[in-house]
């Protein structure tokens, strides 16, 4: 009898550890890296390209800055989880109107959700609104916001498959001393942050945060650079007996203590945003950006989170392909942060633990402009009172970023810097001749002028480049500046 109730606890224990090993799988094949797709572009690749670029590579989850019908429409029956999102230009709309939210969220959710089969799970209620730089204009209409879109998803009957959350910059938070367990609310909101801290506890959805190691570089010249990565930098912080090797770690546990600190310990962490870019500044290159990105893979895939969060992350890299329209104020890296360039070719090799050891794989399909450029003439005279007016209106209108000290295409000259403008203007204008007629200083080649590690790269085809194909441009002098005029 004793050896037969042996017997029937051996085979309980053998069935409970075969179900747990079975949720562990279940939870793993559905906890994969996700990214975030972006869209300030000005030749886009098509929803549905990027689509089977998400599937080819295997990513399993992926992070909107808004709610596009189109794309939503290409992630139907994808099997992607979706996190849809909200622009802080809304925020103050959807704070003042409870029907305004309801709408947002029968458009943009219920309509995917119910009959598109779009697996949406997040509503992301702003983009980093808190941001020092904004100087407070969102901080009276984010948390109002975010109670309308929770209660108009709740009237859709969906608040309990899709969460919301507030995307944050990491700057809502710091450290007195730089060790974690100092970690607070910055002053100026900590009452707003308790507020939607509660909330977000009390509906049972996650704090996002936006991480960059890389930014903790670039604003601090002395800051040490391979504490921005995942070697094991020494000395190492120790903080109430847990070691920091590096900045992620110390970023996200001082999240930690200030959510631990105010009663929220236990409340779920989304990283919204971590990566690192390949062009804009010294430190963003292709080399830094493989070593950032394959060292945090390598420790997502492991399951291994931080000291005071030891269980896997949920995060999504920033970000899936370049933005060649984004804004440049936080600094020229700002349009360099994608795994992929704009024409869905992958910048580095990189595995995501999807089980696809060969790397990233690229987008097909895709249709390149002619194989031509538009460059400095050789004859250019550079004494020319057209040279500086010309170039400035290329860069505001195209894409210098690549050029500069230590980025991509610094190892230019005077006149490689001035083709290089010439070009990017062109390619942004689908290759029309007329977009090609500084006065007296262009030309067009079909000899490709990249040198060493900077590329002039040609536009790929798109819908605009054909309708452009239809149009002439008109270049027009100034005193001051070239003006281009599309007809």
């Amino acid at each position: 009898m004793e050896m037969f109730m042996r017997r029937e606890k051996f085979s309980v224990r053998v069935i409970v550890v075969v179900i747990m090993f079975f949720n562990m799988f279940v939870v793993c094949s559905v906890s994969g890296i996700g990214v975030n797709w972006g869209t300030q572009c000005t030749h886009l690749l098509s929803p549905n390209t990027v689509v089977k670029m998400l599937k080819d590579n295997g990513i399993q989850k992926v992070k909107l800055f808004d709610a596009d019908p189109n794309i939503l429409d290409a992630l139907k029956k994808s099997g992607i989880q979706v996190m849809v999102g909200i622009p802080n230009d809304m925020l103050y709309t959807l704070a003042n109107s409870l029907p305004a939210a309801e709408k947002w969220v029968s458009k943009n959710v219920s309509a995917h959700v119910s009959s598109g089969g779009v697996d949406i799970r997040y509503v992301a209620v702003g983009n980093e609104p808190f941001l020092s730089t904004y100087n407070g204009t969102f901080e009276a209409t984010t948390l109002p916001a975010l109670q309308n879109i929770q209660a108009a998803l709740t009237k859709a009957g969906l608040s309990s498959r899709v969460k919301v959350t507030v995307p944050l910059n990491a700057d809502v938070y710091l450290s007195s001393s730089q060790k974690p367990s100092d970690g607070d609310f910055r002053p100026d909101i900590t009452n707003v942050m308790l507020e939607i801290v509660k909330f977000l506890s009390d509906n049972g959805a996650p704090f996002t945060v936006n991480i960059y190691p890389f930014i903790s570089l670039y604003l601090d010249p002395s800051f040490p650079a391979d504490y921005a990565f995942f070697n094991g930098y020494q000395p190492a912080i120790v903080d109430n007996g847990k070691s920091y090797d590096n900045v992620l770690d110390a970023n996200h546990d001082t999240l930690v203590w200030a959510l631990q600190k105010h009663g929220f310990g236990n409340l779920p962490i989304i990283v919204g945003e971590i990566g690192w870019p390949t062009d804009g500044d010294r430190n963003a290159n292709l080399p830094n950006a493989q070593r950032f990105n394959q060292g945090f893979m390598a420790r997502y895939v492991s399951g291994k989170g931080t000291p005071m969060r030891p269980g896997p992350l949920d995060a999504y890299l920033f970000s899936f392909i370049d933005e060649d329209n984004k804004s440049i104020q936080p600094g020229n890296f700002e349009r360099h942060w994608g795994l992929f360039y704009l024409d869905g070719q992958p910048k580095y090799n990189l595995n995501l633990g999807t089980g696809r050891a060969n790397g990233l794989i690229a987008a097909s399909g895709v249709d390149h402009l002619e194989k031509k450029w538009c460059v400095l003439k050789p004859s250019a005279n550079l004494n020319n009172d057209q040279v500086a007016p010309s170039v400035a209106y290329a860069c505001q209108n195209a894409d210098c970023t690549s050029l500069g000290y230590g980025t991509s295409c610094g190892n230019l000259d005077v006149k490689g810097n001035i083709s290089y403008a010439f070009n990017s203007y062109y390619q942004v204008n689908d290759q029309m001749d007329s977009a090609c007629k500084f006065p007296g200083l262009s030309m067009i080649t079909d000899k490709d002028p990249s040198f060493g590690t900077c590329k002039f790269r040609i536009m790929i085809q798109t819908d605009s480049a054909e309708l452009n194909d239809q149009r002439s441009l008109k270049v027009v002098n100034s005193p001051n500046s070239l003006k281009v005029v599309k007809t």
